[in-house]
């Protein structure tokens, strides 16, 4: 197939998944292209089967911010009719969902090209559940060929938002060649030169990720005589506040930022225990990517991460907020090796026997050739 991907090419969750999606559809020998404002972050090279479209905004006076969404639109009809595209399969719905559509309706006389929409998350629970969005969003929902979620939580929280139930249920997946235990690594050496416990976070640093909370665990973990480090992993809005309250802890000689990084799977590797604390998570993608590094997850029991977690089994979980409970579980697990090292093997027994390439790729390719299938038989 000929297959149109749009992301945001961040290192969010939904930009992650839909480039890994693509680079793997690809090496199954399908083509791909990618239609973007830039080239996705885990796309790290193109070749005779990956494309990649650059979307250019044209810079007008009148207009105070750039029409994205428009210039989208144009060069997602523009690549579809010159690539002979088989699909578009936009991440995300906001406004890439909108933008499809767009494109779809203005070549649909000479090629009609459908558009599957995968929502993962912030979406549907945040942008598009505010009021100013919610009419949009729904538009978008139903007037797509196919609408994919991540779990079954983003499945149900969309019913209930927008009274919208025709949703597959794909969820997001990890190739176990990529991700796995590299304890004996020199990264190890470099972020714990004394030989400390490594807790890891991996996040986009906005407010909803909480990642002060990660902060007072590693102070209680300390507090109680274990020499710890925390390693953090990502940028964003709360960085700064995270920073100042690691000094006001006493804590920044232990708290290692490095910032955005392309090969997550180097820091989850050498890491000990992976703390998410998330007031709100519709799949868990980093939870996901530590288990199959065999890294045990201290995590919120919230949205999809119970689909991802499996409480007293590969990890622990624990309401939002309550900092003292997983202070206690992340102290049990770097405590005892034993468990922990059990921990850590159930849990990338889970991830590849639920979420390999190999089980998901599959639903999206029978997903894409369903629809396919029906919108030439609504054609013919």
């Amino acid at each position: 197939m000929n297959i149109g991907i749009t992301v945001y090419p961040t290192y969010g969750g939904s930009g992650i998944v839909g480039s890994e999606l693509g680079r793997d559809l690809a090496e199954r020998g399908h083509n791909v292209h990618f239609i973007s404002s830039v080239l996705p972050t885990r796309l790290t090279e193109l070749n005779e089967r990956i494309h990649f479209h650059e979307v250019e905004m044209m810079s007008y006076a009148l207009f105070e911010h750039q029409p994205y969404d428009l210039a989208l639109a144009t060069k997602m009809a523009t690549v579809a009719r010159a690539e002979k595209l088989d699909l578009l399969h936009v991440h995300y719905a906001i406004p890439h969902s909108i933008s499809a559509i767009l494109a779809r309706e203005s070549i649909k006389q000479k090629r009609y090209v459908p558009v599957i929409t995968t929502l993962h998350g912030t979406d549907i629970t945040l942008v598009g559940a505010d009021r100013s969005y919610l009419p949009i969003t729904r538009y978008g929902l139903q007037q797509s060929d196919g609408v994919t979620a991540v779990s079954k939580f983003l499945k149900q929280a969309t019913i209930e938002t927008f009274d919208f139930d025709e949703i597959e249920v794909i969820p997001n997946f990890i190739c176990g060649k990529h991700y796995f235990r590299t304890p004996d690594a020199p990264l190890r050496k470099e972020l714990a030169p004394n030989g400390e416990r490594l807790l890891v976070h991996v996040s986009n640093f906005r407010p909803v990720k909480r990642p002060m909370d990660c902060v007072d665990i590693l102070a209680k973990v300390r507090a109680e005589g274990v020499n710890a480090r925390l390693v953090m992993v990502g940028d964003g809005p709360e960085l700064s506040a995270v920073r100042y309250h690691g000094e006001q802890l006493g804590m920044n000689g232990n708290v290692v930022y490095v910032g955005k990084q392309a090969n997550i799977a180097d820091y989850l590797g050498v890491a000990d225990v992976f703390l998410l604390p998330s007031e709100l998570e519709s799949f868990g993608l980093a939870a996901l990517e530590a288990q199959a590094c065999e890294v045990p997850v201290v995590a919120t029991r919230i949205g999809g991460i119970p689909e991802v977690v499996n409480d007293g089994e590969s990890g622990f979980l624990s309401d939002v907020g309550d900092v003292d409970k997983m202070s206690v579980d992340t102290l049990k697990l770097l405590g005892d090796e034993d468990l922990r090292r059990a921990f850590g093997e159930k849990g990338r027994e889970l991830a590849v026997s639920r979420y390999s390439t190999e089980k998901i790729i599959p639903q999206y390719i029978a997903f894409y050739e369903k629809i396919v299938k029906k919108a030439k038989a609504a054609a013919a």
